[in-house]
């Protein structure tokens, strides 16, 4: 599968369709960088008026996950991948659109050849940063990511 945004967001319609229907959509995948949108509506919202914080962990969740795809695809390799391990920070509500974004590519490939030199597993963890329209970040949450190339 080539990762594009529209590519991406058709397979969350078909495979994760709590995600789609909450509004979670990539808008930009990069070696280094995915950047995903969630909107708060009514679908997705808590009864304080803001986004539920699990909606915010879908689309926080989803760079993350869609960075050690891509960088899985492009090592030519058979590697394992589960998320291990979540915290998160809340700094303020989130309303309107929200953009998570996780920079963590290159941290993921080096994780990977390691996990193929010496056989064993690799933990990273991968940091996702929620910011409003106005840049202020809303939320930041790290996921553990839990690599191991298949023998």
């Amino acid at each position: 599968m080539i990762f594009t945004p529209g590519k991406i967001n058709f397979f969350n319609a078909i495979k994760l369709p709590l995600a789609f229907l909450g509004g979670v959509r990539v808008k930009s995948i990069s070696d280094t960088e995915v950047v995903v949108s969630i909107k708060h509506r009514w679908m997705n919202q808590n009864p304080f008026n803001s986004m539920f914080w699990a909606a915010q962990g879908m689309a926080a969740e989803m760079p993350t996950g869609v960075l050690v795809m891509k960088a899985i695809k492009d090592s030519k390799s058979k590697v394992s991948m589960l998320v291990t391990h979540q915290e998160a920070d809340f700094f303020k509500k989130a309303t309107g659109s929200i953009l998570f974004s996780c920079k963590g590519g290159n941290q993921i490939r080096e994780a990977i050849q390691k996990s193929i030199k010496t056989g064993e597993g690799q933990v990273i963890v991968l940091t996702s940063e929620g910011k409003n329209k106005e840049g202020v970040v809303v939320s930041r949450f790290q996921f553990h990511w839990s690599l191991r190339v298949k023998q």
